[in-house]
């Protein structure tokens, strides 16, 4: 069914490195499913499974987990180390410390460091020499594979209070709103993000049979797949589900299903950057997108599905979510796009 959806923005940067070391990228994109076609449309996006196959592709391709764009090489394998080294922490600080510790064996270095204060936890960026990040992917993808891991080992998302760059806003900056769930802040001293320090004291509660799961596809999932499950955002996607060619739910049945009041989970959702009538359009943008990529369905009845009465309608939705057509986009995937 359909899932969520990762911008063209995040396809060509993960490539960056790949291309400036001379690497056939048409030839990797089509290896992880997607048309390079595709990518000649602005605002398209491709499937969480195609991107996470698009970064194991790299990876094995460069035999570098940095992907070309950092410090030095990664060997593949030491995020699988270092997730071994830290399944016996015993909460999710010692997590973060014993992370530190394993990253400091390497030269230069590359991690990121807790610092702990009063009420709040920051997990600091600290890259040592000179990286090849013109696309900010690089330390954007050490943000977030740093929290979702911590996330997963404690059975739960890890609230940020504020997600910090040490660079100007980048014209793909509204994503971020949907990566980290919270305030951004740009152009400040460091990059790193914040939250609540009783998350530190949460306990491990993964296995190692769970951890060599997990590490069949990851970083990469952890970079293409968020665990939204606990967040406002992603409970609400749930409650509406996936049929909307029925009437949906109304926004104050669905406080009365999360316990809250409208008032308070409207809140909620401005703290997490986001509203009702955004989650419901990202919802039908990506279950259009995942129809269009089925050949045997006619875009009027992928209207009808992702609840629009009036093909036409669908068309000018889709448009602004895109910049094109649901037919020009059809034929970018199917690599058919004309000039």
């Amino acid at each position: 069914m359909s899932e969520l959806t990762v911008s063209r923005h995040f396809v060509e940067a993960a490539l960056v490195g790949a291309e400036r070391a001379g690497l056939d990228t048409r030839a990797m994109l089509r290896e992880a499913g997607i048309s390079p076609d595709l990518l000649r449309i602005e605002m398209a996006r491709v499937s969480s499974t195609q991107y996470s196959r698009l970064m194991q592709v790299t990876w094995n391709a460069m035999g570098d987990e940095f992907m070309g764009l950092g410090p030095r090489r990664c060997r593949t394998g030491t995020f699988a180390t270092m997730c071994a080294l830290v399944i016996d922490c015993p909460n999710l600080e010692a997590v973060y410390r014993q992370a530190f510790e394993f990253c400091r064996l390497f030269d230069p270095m590359v991690a990121m460091e807790l610092e702990v204060e009063d009420t709040a936890a920051r997990l600091v960026t600290v890259i040592e020499g000179d990286i090849h990040d013109p696309m900010h992917f690089f330390r954007e993808s050490i943000l977030v594979i740093w929290h979702r891991l911590g996330s997963w080992l404690i059975g739960q998302p890890v609230e940020l209070l504020k997600a910090e760059f040490s660079y100007p806003r980048p014209p793909h900056g509204d994503e971020y709103r949907h990566i980290f769930h919270c305030p951004l802040s740009f152009e400040a001293n460091e990059t790193a993000l914040t939250f609540d320090k009783r998350f530190l004291q949460a306990p491990v509660i993964r296995d190692r049979s769970e951890m060599r799961q997990f590490l069949k596809t990851s970083p990469a999932d952890l970079l293409s797949r968020p665990d939204e499950s606990n967040t406002f955002t992603g409970r609400i996607r749930a409650l509406i589900g996936r049929d909307f060619a029925r009437s949906l739910p109304d926004f104050e049945w669905i406080a009365a299903e999360l316990h809250t009041s409208p008032q308070t989970l409207r809140r909620r959702l401005k703290q997490e950057n986001t509203s009702f009538q955004e989650i419901k359009d990202l919802l039908r943008r990506d279950m259009a997108i995942y129809y269009l990529s089925r050949p045997d369905l006619p875009i009027n009845d992928i209207a009808f599905r992702v609840g629009f009465t009036e093909p036409s309608t669908f068309h000018r939705a889709f448009k602004k979510w895109t910049g094109v057509t649901p037919g020009a986009y059809r034929e970018g995937e199917r690599g058919q796009l004309r000039d």
